[in-house]
């Protein structure tokens, strides 16, 4: 997922926004002690969806795709005071580390977290969500959409991770690869749903800004 040199890559995050001291920590515990650690988002994008967050001032935050709770908790840095962000991750091994970081960040009773199947989760969410980041099961992806279109406002944004896919969306397409395939149709959809504006970001492993109309 690497498109820049390690040089540029190291220029960009030393001319963005300092890492929180609790975001650098976890990163660090979750390399130790967490398979996958290179599904966390990361310094230079974490502070791009923490200063998205602040621009929209959300009410309600839906994210799909917890993991350590690196990226909610960058999320929950632009919630109103009286915001709150609702992050649902299939994987109950992880809610503990989430919840312990949440309340070390300080934003412990503004983060609720969700187990379970967010296809099935979301409808039961009596909520309008002014900002959706969707970073979870590829396969998914138009599915959560969909759901997550339902619960949303003219004005709405809606963020989708890893578009790119390690660039192999502008690879000759694997009969065979059924998630790059996916993401080539999600893609495609966002870019022509007359329901939403977008604009595809190369941020890190690219990053969709979808507004809804």
């Amino acid at each position: 997922m690497h498109f820049l040199s390690p040089i540029l890559e190291e220029y960009i995050a030393a001319h963005s926004q300092e890492e929180p001291k609790v975001l650098q920590e976890l990163t660090r515990e979750t390399h130790l002690k967490v398979v996958r650690p290179r599904m966390l988002t990361g310094h230079f994008q974490g502070r791009v969806l923490s200063l998205l967050s602040k621009i929209i001032r959300p009410q309600n935050i839906l994210e799909i795709g917890t993991y350590t709770g690196y990226s909610a908790i960058c999320l929950a840095e632009g919630l109103s005071s009286q915001g709150k962000l609702h992050t649902i991750d299939k994987n109950e091994e992880l809610y503990e580390i989430q919840r312990r970081y949440f309340d070390k960040s300080g934003f412990g009773d503004k983060i609720l977290q969700h187990t379970g199947d967010a296809l099935e989760i979301i409808p039961e969410l009596d909520i309008v969500f002014d900002l959706v980041f969707i970073d979870a099961e590829k396969l998914d992806y138009p599915a959560y959409f969909e759901a997550v279109l339902k619960k949303t406002r003219s004005g709405s944004v809606i963020l989708s991770d890893n578009v790119l896919w390690s660039g192999k969306v502008v690879d000759p397409l694997d009969p065979k690869d059924k998630t790059t395939k996916v993401v080539l149709d999600y893609n495609r959809k966002l870019k022509e749903d007359s329901r939403i504006e977008t604009a595809l970001l190369p941020i890190r492993d690219g990053l969709t800004l979808s507004r809804v109309l």
